[in-house]
């Protein structure tokens, strides 16, 4: 059986990417590209590492016919997704890549985002999408909000320490680094390459950036009462990858045996031999999380590094995952490809 479809915002890297993995799909076609800034360009004109496809030419939203569609992507920014999303028809399956859909209590998307959410019925049906603790829960969605790259990556390393509670929950270290990708394709001033290169800084300290709803949000029900973590990221020189760096406190062979355990089976998420740490450059390109654990010298403390590719298992390739078990399909389809080295 096929699959139509469409991509909404599929001018943007995330967009890309989902057309790249979706061209090697074998029940999925791509019936329909949304993408208003370059409505009325070809595939080739946008994007001519894709040119090889033979794919529908960029529109805009307006003129697209979701009577033929099976399920709609939207890679678009938040705020203009919740309003895209509450017209599209009742009856359509949607994965969401934006923020828009993840927090489930609208006072909180308020306060992480600054305005009131404007589709408070879809973000009541949305359902969390980190594939691998909401799976059954996405096969029966109409609506899936895929997570924020930074907040999959913190949680795919903690998760599982959390809800086994072989750590301590009140002194939580994330330290994270992720490529440029990840903020996205418009043009801005502090992503030119002679004001990003041969550097990096942290940005959002203190606090204020805006993943921390969804791991305030995730740790705290795993938990059954408030968790936050220490969280700061940090802007690399790289067009791909996350690397998140977590300090905790607990038994390193037991957190690790906690990993173990708790990814058995799971098709993407590898937790490597004791004191192996994962680099972003064995993943890259890829849908699969790398995740090492290290003693630390000071006894009783441990840590804990993920690696993954931002646009892949940190965005696109989660929200393939996440269609595929929608519409009732093998969950790797399309997803395995190796990782790309050098």
């Amino acid at each position: 059986m096929s699959y139509n479809i469409a991509i909404l915002g599929a001018s943007g890297y995330t967009g890309a990417e989902l057309i790249r993995l979706i061209s090697g799909h074998s029940a999925m076609k791509i019936k329909a590209l949304g993408g208003n800034s370059k409505a009325g360009q070809s595939l080739a004109q946008v994007f001519p590492h894709l040119r090889h496809l033979d794919l529908p030419d960029l529109v805009t939203m307006e003129e697209i016919d979701f009577s033929g569609i099976d399920l709609c992507f939207c890679a678009l920014p938040h705020k203009t997704s919740q309003e895209v999303i509450a017209a599209l028809p009742q009856d359509l399956k949607i994965v969401d890549l934006s923020a828009d859909f993840r927090l489930r209590d609208p006072e909180d998307y308020a306060k992480w985002y600054g305005n009131e959410h404007a589709a408070l019925a879809q973000q009541q049906e949305a359902v969390y999408g980190l594939t691998e603790f909401y799976r059954e829960e996405i096969r029966r969605a109409r609506l899936v909000a895929g997570t924020g790259c930074n907040a999959a990556t913190g949680q795919y390393a903690l998760r599982p320490l959390v809800s086994e509670g072989v750590i301590d929950l009140d002194d939580i270290i994330l330290d994270l680094k992720c490529a440029v990708s990840g903020a996205g394709r418009s043009l801005k001033e502090n992503l030119l390459h002679a004001e990003l290169s041969e550097g990096y800084h942290a940005y959002a300290l203190g606090g204020t950036h805006r993943h921390l709803g969804e791991f305030d949000q995730e740790f705290s029900a795993l938990a059954g009462r408030p968790v936050k973590v220490q969280f700061t990221p940090h802007l690399i020189p790289a067009n791909r990858g996350i690397l998140a760096t977590t300090y905790v406190k607990g038994d390193a062979q037991v957190i690790h045996e906690t990993l173990e355990n708790a990814y058995s089976g799971e098709p993407f998420i590898a937790v490597l031999p004791f004191g192996e740490p994962p680099s972003t450059r064995h993943v890259r390109g890829s849908n699969y999380c790398h995740i090492g654990v290290v003693a630390d010298r000071l006894e009783g403390r441990a840590i804990v590094v993920a690696a993954l590719d931002n646009l892949t298992k940190g965005s696109s390739g989660q929200a393939l995952q996440n269609a595929n078990l929608m519409l009732g399909i093998d969950e790797t389809e399309a997803l395995t490809m190796a990782p790309l080295f050098p």
